[in-house]
Formats: C-alpha cells, structure tokens, sequence
C-alpha cells in the first residue's frame, strides 16, 4: 500500500490564473511570430499556416511532456522552472529571429518552416507544459476529475481567446513587436520567480531547484537573450499593424525613394518629380491611365491599394482637378508616406482606411472613369479581392466606358495569372493583357496588367503608349489573349487558391 502524500493542491484561484496566463501566452507569442517573420519570408497563406501548425506542435508536444512529467515528480516543483525557462525562451527568440531571418530570407518552404520554429516553438512548448502539471495538483478527489479537467480546460482556452483579441486590437497597435517579445518575457520572469518565492514560503520542500549558482545562469541567459534581442538589426523603420516598413534613398536620385514593405520592393516616389515612374508596372498604368480621357482632362479614379501613393501623385500631376479616392488597409503606412514620401491628402485625393473589398461595395455605382487595383499581401493580390464578386463590384462602381487596370505578380507557369483574367473576363467583356514578352513565355516571374472595360478598349492607343516606356512589352487581346488562358478556372468567393496558384 502506497502511504506517499500526494502534493497540495494549489489555491484554486492561483492554479486558474496560471493556466489562464499560460495558455494566453502562447497565442501572444503566436500572433507576435507572424510579425517577427514576415519582413524575412512575407505574409502569405505558406507562412501563417507553418506558424500556427508550429504552435499547435509544440502546445501538443508541450502538454504531452507535462503530463508525464506530472506523473513522475512533484508539479510544484516544476512549475516555476516552467516559467523562467519559457521567459528564456521568450527572450532569445528575437535574436534568433532577427540573425536567422537575414540567413534564410526568401520564401522557400524549408526556411520558412525552419523561421516559424525559430519564432514560436521552444516558449510555447514550455508554457504549454504549465496546464497539465497544474491540473495533476488540483485532482485531489478522483470523483472531481471531470469537473477540474473541464473548468482550467475552459480557462485555458478563455486565455487564449482573450490574448488573440487583446493582442490584435490593442497590443500590436500599441506597441512595436520586439518590445511586445521583451516585455512578455519579463513578465514570465517576474511570475516564475514569484510563484518560486510563494511556494518556498508555503512548502520549503517545493523550492526552486538548484543552488543559487543555476539560477544566476539562468537570470544571466534570459537578460543576454533580452539585450541581444533589444540590439538584433531590425529591416523595418515602422513597424504597423499590418507591414514592416522600411524607406531607402536611390544613392543616384536624390529625390528617389523605395518604399519596402515585409522585405517586398513596393513602390518608387521621386520627390522631385511625381511623374516619374520607375518600376515598369508602373509606367504601364501610366500609359493606361493617359488614356482614359482626353490627355490633361480631369477623371474620377479609384484606387485599391495606396502603397507609396505613386499612380494617385502621378495622376494629380498630369491631370490637375481629378477626383481621386484611395483604398488602403494600413493607416499607419499612410501616415509613413505623409512623413517620408511626400503624401499630400487634401479634397482632391481622399484616402480611405479600411478593407478594399468593404469600401468598394460602398461607393456609388457608375462613379469612376478608372479604377486601378495595387493592392498586394507580400506578391499575391488577397484572395478576396481576385474573385468574380469582386470583379462585378468594380465593374459596378465604373462608368460603362470606364477602364479597369489590375497590377498582378506572378511565376512560371503562370497559373495565378490565367485564372485571374478568366476572372476578369467572366466579368468584362473586353480584356487585355500587358506583360513583358518573357513572362508570356513562361521563362520569368513578372508584374501583368489586367486592363478590362465594358466598352471596347482602344488597343491602339494602348499600344502607341506602351511604346513609350523603357522596356518592350506584350499587348495581348482577343484570340491571343484566349490561347494564353488556356481554360483557367474562374476565382470565386468559394474557390480562390491565389496563395497555391501563386506557387506554382
């Protein structure tokens, strides 16, 4: 007969805010990872989904490994290491992040995956192991399994929901990520020790473990991890809720700038003259854009995307007294391009903040003699705005000669492009295409313009102004245009893969 006492239970409060604490850690630190990792590898479907399976990996292997722990030593002895350990962890992470992301910048799988764990997995597996050595102290009476194992489940769980909105509404917005990283290692740290304190003054049995020597090396490893990560280069000059934001002077123009968003060449601003365009995509919307009316003559242009602002400048200038409306989701980026780029807003270029695909449902039907849609997560158009509803809704919001141009990045063989101009096609019945001749090819990832009406596009004059620009490009229309389909499926609301596409 066993007559070893089992452990004390701890006080049921302690024990719920313990577990509530861990688990919402964890979410913390998951949203925080796909912040620290997009400047490196971008923000696609690729990199949010090896993130959270990351995080679901080490919760799983976490609790598994606190669980049988639980069942082999005393729970109190192991909890306060549980927490230094994860503010450790925590606190080397940014480093790790910030050095290990300048070795494997790009977008291939394997770094991606191998950034994701470097972002997210040893502090979420050690927090994770916190729960179930907590619930092993709480099951003190067996006819009372299910009421523990359910009630610190269910605060578990309340942990992470109200870190995931407390970190997306308010936390991100308020703070930049590496001090989002550093303070919640210092809170982990600052718990752990005072949960080790607490519980050598309840039980001197359940004290830290080690000398005094150990626990000086860990203090010495959490606070060298922290002033590593508070030094670790950082690409981003802002860092807002949506984009790590960086601004580069052109060493040969002295009014350019490049802005950079998520390690992504975004836009091109001269400062010195707003009709120079630098990135061949585009001086092909300039071309589009010159024209939709007689040459100098005002138009109603609507913009998804602001970016650098560049096409919207390039408007006002060679079309003075336009009526322009910007659709952008960042207002932080709009607020970067009034300090550094050179934004002026005023009652002729209007900058909405918000979802595109929400304000364009909005605005009026018939408004717009252009709408121009440059709007990118990373290099893929979001999902929801390369459907047919989208589609119908920009045709809606044009007038019936007004023109639709679409800026789109894809790689060989092209399958993202082909299906979002039978997207476009499905919806306008006059369509073409501008894209660099080796890119039709298949031999080069490049921009394409989708430019769609539904009156008959003036071909000719497109072509007279695509010559203009710096590098031959392709006008392609009619049968051409059909060969280079090929077929493709339509993107809707319900199906629209642009992430897979996009990957070839």
């Amino acid at each position: 007969m066993d007559t070893t006492e089992p452990p004390r239970a701890l006080p049921n409060k302690l024990a719920t805010a313990l577990v509530f604490f861990a688990s919402g850690a964890v979410l913390v630190l998951e949203i925080v990872a796909l912040r620290l990792v997009g400047p490196y590898v971008g923000v696609t479907l690729q990199v949010s989904s090896s993130v959270i399976g990351i995080a679901l990996g080490a919760i799983a292997y976490g609790t598994w490994l606190g669980g049988r722990l639980a069942d082999r030593f005393d729970p109190r002895l192991l909890l306060a290491p549980a927490l230094i350990l994860a503010a450790i962890g925590t606190a080397v992470t940014l480093p790790l992040v910030r050095w290990g992301g300048e070795v494997l910048r790009g977008g291939a799988a394997p770094a991606v995956l191998l950034l994701a764990a470097m972002a997210v997995f040893l502090p979420a597996f050690l927090l994770s192991a916190i729960s179930p050595l907590v619930v092993k102290l709480q099951l003190g009476d067996l006819r009372r399994t299910g009421q523990v194992v359910g009630r610190l489940s269910s605060v578990g769980t309340l942990g992470a929901i109200t870190a995931t909105l407390g970190t997306g509404f308010v936390v991100v917005a308020a703070m930049p990520s590496s001090w989002i990283l550093l303070t919640l290692a210092a809170v982990l740290a600052v718990a752990g020790f005072g949960l080790g304190w607490w519980l050598r003054r309840q039980d001197p049995a359940a004290s830290l473990p080690g000398r005094a020597r150990t626990r000086a090396v860990l203090a010495t490893v959490g606070l060298a991890g922290a002033g590593l990560g508070a030094v670790a280069p950082t690409p981003c000059d802002v860092e807002t809720a949506y984009h790590c934001a960086q601004v580069t002077n052109d060493r040969d123009a002295p009014g350019g700038r490049l802005l950079i968003l998520n390690s992504a060449r975004h836009s091109y601003v001269d400062l010195n003259d707003p009709t120079h365009l630098e990135f061949a995509y585009t001086q092909w919307l300039g071309a589009i854009t010159d024209m939709v009316r007689l040459p100098g003559t005002p138009i109603d242009a609507l913009h998804i995307g602001g970016g650098g602002f560049t096409v919207p400048t390039y408007v006002r200038t060679t079309r003075a007294g336009s009526d322009q409306v910007v659709l952008e989701l960042d207002g932080e980026l709009v607020e970067l391009d009034r300090e550094l780029l050179g934004l002026r807003t005023g009652p002729d270029l209007r900058v909405r903040v918000g979802d595109a695909r929400v304000h364009v449902a909005e605005e009026p039907t018939g408004g717009y003699d252009l709408v121009i849609g440059d709007a990118f997560g990373h290099l893929v158009v979001p999902w929801h705005l390369a459907t047919r509803e989208m589609a119908a809704d920009i045709s809606r919001v044009l007038r019936a000669d007004g023109i639709y141009a679409q800026n789109v990045i894809d790689y060989p063989p092209n399958r993202f492009i082909r299906a979002e101009l039978a997207t476009v096609a499905d919806v306008f019945p006059h369509v073409a295409l501008v894209a660099p001749p080796a890119a039709l090819a298949g031999e080069t990832g490049s921009n394409f313009v989708i430019v769609a009406s539904r009156s008959p596009l003036r071909l000719d004059q497109i072509r007279q102004r695509l010559d203009l620009v710096d590098e031959p490009v392709t006008l392609l229309s009619g049968a051409d245009l059909t060969r280079f389909i090929d077929g493709a499926r339509v993107l809707t609301d319900d199906y629209a893969p642009v992430d897979q596409l996009l990957q070839g």
